[in-house]
């Protein structure tokens, strides 16, 4: 029995055995890591603050009617440019019968008491020329009777106003609407048959056009709180335009909010600057729009790859790994400049010729293309 025990525990041993042998051939027979490696670089970095925005008009006026009513003609089309003073559109006065009643009744009673007044002021008059009264109670009378006239004048004139829509008989006063500036018709948000409400201290009244200078376009965007401390007014920037494939347009940063607004968990500042556009291109209202704003420029710094950056998870100090002639890697801390977001100007460190592993491992059709 205890022969037999042994010859099981030797079998074991030698599969045992067996099975170290074949693992360590195996281990040993991986292919060793292959890594990267990219080299320092001296080049030109510069730093720049970004802000999205708009492209939008510096001057743009809504145009909207005196008077109610409906709109009988529309002159002009979207696109169109015209001249301050051109006829934009053309209203019809649809007077409410209840007003116009009012009004009519407003007359009627005007009249009366002008009947009135000027009876009183003939009988006054007389007794005035004959020493009956005196020439205060006179003038009182004579008084009266003008004041019922003006009242009687007022209330036709209301009731021209509510019939025609102005004292005149065309009513071009009130029922043309007329550019106030030159420019470009940007939007007719009405069409012709609609009704319109006049603009007055309660309402802000219908739009029927709004007209913009499309030769002075401003930029509007905003900027995150971490930059807005390093910009200022007055500052040269560029507005880069994704529309007219990445056309930049010089521009001045003539605007930065002195107060933020929270979007998102973020604090963002209002930003605007004038852009200079060229009259050959055409600019439309509303482009989507970055701004480059640069803020520091080194000529001829030593730089790697912000890529090639590890971050110490305790210090949370950068650092970079180290070629040695041994074919390993040794960490070496690292002190960093300005950075353009891909490459980082290196202070201290590193020096030019240290070859410095990329993070990635090379595949074998990365090694194939290297050869």
């Amino acid at each position: 029995m205890n022969k037999t025990l042994k010859i099981i525990i030797g079998i074991v041993l030698l599969i045992l055995f067996v099975w170290v042998i074949k693992y360590f051939k195996e281990s040993n027979a991986k292919a060793i890591e292959d890594f990267k490696v990219e080299e320092p670089f001296y080049t030109s970095i510069n730093t720049k603050v970004v802000a999205t925005g708009k492209l939008n008009p510096e001057e743009e006026i809504e145009l909207k009617p005196q008077i109610g009513g409906i709109i009988d003609k529309i002159l002009v089309e979207e696109g169109d440019v015209v001249k301050k003073g051109d006829l934009i559109a053309k209203i019809r006065v649809v007077p409410n019968e209840q007003n116009l009643a009012s009004a009519n009744s407003r007359i009627r009673t005007a009249r009366l008491a002008l009947d009135n007044a000027q009876i009183l002021y003939d009988r006054n008059k007389g007794l005035f020329e004959k020493g009956v009264i005196s020439k205060q109670d006179f003038e009182n009378s004579e008084l009266s009777y003008n004041q019922a006239k003006e009242t009687l004048i007022q209330a036709q004139n209301d009731f021209q106003i509510i019939r025609q829509g102005s004292l005149s008989g065309g009513g071009s006063a009130n029922t043309n609407i007329v550019a106030q500036i030159s420019g470009t018709v940007l939007e007719i948000p009405v069409r012709e048959g609609d009704q319109v409400i006049e603009s007055n201290s309660f309402n802000a009244g219908t739009t029927v056009a709004t007209i913009a200078d499309m030769s002075k376009m401003i930029f509007e965007g905003k900027v995150d709180e971490a930059e807005v401390g390093k910009i200022e007014e007055g500052k040269e920037i560029r507005v880069v335009l994704g529309a007219l494939n990445e056309q930049e347009f010089p521009a001045k940063l003539t605007f930065v909010a002195p107060k933020g607004q929270e979007e998102s968990g973020a604090v963002q500042f209002t930003i605007k600057a004038d852009v200079e556009v060229t009259p050959s291109i055409k600019i439309r209202a509303g482009y989507s729009a970055n701004a480059e704003i640069d803020m520091e420029s080194k000529d001829s710094v030593l730089v790697i790859k912000e890529a090639l950056l590890q971050f110490n998870r305790i210090t949370e100090k950068p650092y970079v790994e180290i070629l040695k002639d041994d074919n390993t890697y040794e960490e070496k801390y690292v002190e960093l400049g300005i950075s353009d977001g891909i490459n980082v100007e290196i202070v201290e460190g590193v020096k030019e010729g240290d070859k410095i592993k990329v993070w990635n491992k090379a595949s074998k059709e990365n090694n194939d293309e290297d050869e």
